[in-house]
């Protein structure tokens, strides 16, 4: 299993289980989620793998998502195959492999919440892939990946991907809102590199004022630095939003100010000393046609943002080390 943050009684879940008391609810909702877990393994003569597993029904919060019950096969090319599947208290899936050695990848159907019970190869051995590094990413629905087509089509899995990276998905839809709670947990984790991609809910779901989202960033990354005091960390401000680029919020303060709010907080720190952090400024990453519903990437969005975020890693250096 790859993706894993934290384990609670052997599930995997995305906030520390013994800290979920000082969690805002819809952080602690989304967390339950294994969104990002994936298996991940080689093959040594195998020509199948069966996945034992149970699954729940989806909830109402994800139909949202254009969500396919399947689990997804990958190899280093892209997908090789899906097998569609319904929750159940206990199933196994067969999922026939390409005759190659892997490494493979599979994506399970996230919201049905998978617990994968057991994976074995048929007419051979399977192995763990090799280690990769571990890429922690935390941030709102966008990270989440909402309105992509596939788990695997999210942008933090772009990324990991095309840096052959460990993927740790920590994005809490409806949440990430620069809270606290969530910093000193991310101070706990092991990373060996770090990325925050939040800030889009605090123009609405909770609203802030440019001063108030300022000070929160510059706290939020003071208290991971705490626990990481040189991993690398990568800040990514929101991606555009049309409705609330000039939009006033309750407080008066529109997304454009917000953002700039973040990438000021982010420049201080970088100026004062933090040559461990850098900025991927996110207003002008993606356009009006990449965006599903005015807010959320669609596939082409969710690529297109990946694909710069890796960017971004190279260019600061943070993938050579």
């Amino acid at each position: 299993m790859r993706g894993v943050a934290w384990l609670d009684r052997g599930r995997p879940v995305r906030a520390d289980p013994a800290d979920t008391m000082r969690l805002p609810w819809d952080t602690g909702e989304r967390a339950t989620l294994p969104i990002g877990v994936r298996l991940e393994f080689t093959a040594q003569g195998a020509r199948a793998v069966e996945i034992r597993y149970r699954a729940t029904v989806p909830g109402p919060t994800d139909a949202l998502r254009d969500v396919a019950h399947g689990f997804a096969l990958w190899d280093r090319h892209g997908v090789v195959r899906e097998v569609f599947t319904e929750p159940a208290a206990e199933a196994v899936v067969r999922i026939e492999l390409p005759r190659s050695h892997g490494p493979f990848t599979v994506h399970p159907p996230e919201t049905q919440s998978p617990l994968i019970l057991g994976l074995r190869g048929i007419g051979g051995a399977v192995a763990p892939a090799p280690p990769a590094r571990r890429w922690v990413v935390h941030g709102d629905s966008i990270t989440e990946g909402w309105w992509s087509t596939r788990p695997a089509h999210g942008w933090p899995a772009v990324t990991g991907r095309a840096l052959g990276w460990d993927t740790v998905n920590l994005g809490y839809a409806g949440a990430a809102r620069g809270e606290l709670a969530t910093a000193e947990q991310l101070a706990e984790l092991s990373a060996d590199v770090l990325t925050l991609a939040f800030g889009t809910n605090c123009w609405s779901r909770v609203p802030f004022s440019a001063p108030l989202l300022y000070e929160t960033t510059r706290v939020f990354l003071e208290l991971v630095r705490q626990g990481h005091p040189r991993t690398p960390m990568l800040l990514v401000s929101p991606v555009l939003r049309p409705d609330a680029e000039r939009t006033p919020n309750k407080l008066g303060a529109t997304l454009g100010a917000l953002r700039d709010a973040m990438e000021r907080a982010t420049r201080d720190r970088i100026a004062a000393g933090d040559d461990r952090l850098a900025l991927l400024a996110g207003r002008d990453v993606l356009g009006p046609e990449h965006l599903a519903d005015g807010l959320h990437p669609n596939d082409s969005g969710h690529l297109t943002l990946g694909l710069a975020v890796a960017t971004a890693l190279r260019r600061a250096g943070f993938t050579a080390e």
